[in-house]
């Protein structure tokens, strides 16, 4: 869709986009709190607003007709779940299949629309295995805002960045679409 459709959907709405794009070609890019299925369309149109494409995994079982083709070329592609060590390298996969193109991968840390006090790790791993960096977003139901609000450099174990990640996003008091949904520490 073009930037200029997706600037008119964000403004229809009420959503104020913040921050830029990723600038660079391939990062992982955080983004709560997830309550809704709806985070990811806020998501989906923000990004477009500059022109770009982000990538989200969606367990294999979602890609059946007609959702597939739809998934897929809203950026979605299929994860099977059932092996993590599996999930990264099909990442690094779908990373070398994008050639030049950007490779802007978005991960839900909290790992479901519920709430949960201790987030999951698996985007560090990802972004260790493939060298990059790491980026945080929001989609602020109680602001309408949405978009990268900064860069995060990892700095310890996974459980730590975790942790401290998890941390800033309290602070930031980010509010979900159903926030019963969202829970801190």
């Amino acid at each position: 869709m073009s930037p200029k459709f997706c600037k008119f959907v964000m403004k229809t709405f009420g959503w104020t986009c913040i921050g830029q794009m990723a600038p660079v070609k391939n990062c992982v890019i955080l983004e709560a709190p997830h309550t809704s299925i709806w985070d990811f369309v806020v998501g989906y149109f923000y990004y477009g607003t500059m022109g770009g494409r982000l990538r989200v995994m969606i367990k294999k079982e979602a890609f059946v007709f007609p959702f597939g083709p739809l998934i897929r070329a809203m950026g979605g592609f299929p994860i099977d779940r059932s092996n993590p060590n599996s999930t990264v390298l099909g990442i690094i996969h779908e990373m070398e299949r994008s050639g030049d193109k950007p490779f802007h991968l978005v991960i839900c840390p909290e790992g479901t629309r519920k709430a949960v006090h201790r987030w999951k790790a698996g985007y560090h791993a990802i972004a260790t295995a493939a060298n990059i960096p790491v980026y945080l977003s929001c989609v602020d139901w109680g602001h309408k805002q949405a978009g990268i609000f900064a860069e995060y450099t990892l700095k310890g174990t996974a459980r730590e960045d975790t942790d401290a990640i998890q941390k800033i996003y309290e602070e930031k008091g980010f509010v979900g679409k159903h926030p019963e949904g969202y829970a801190t520490h």
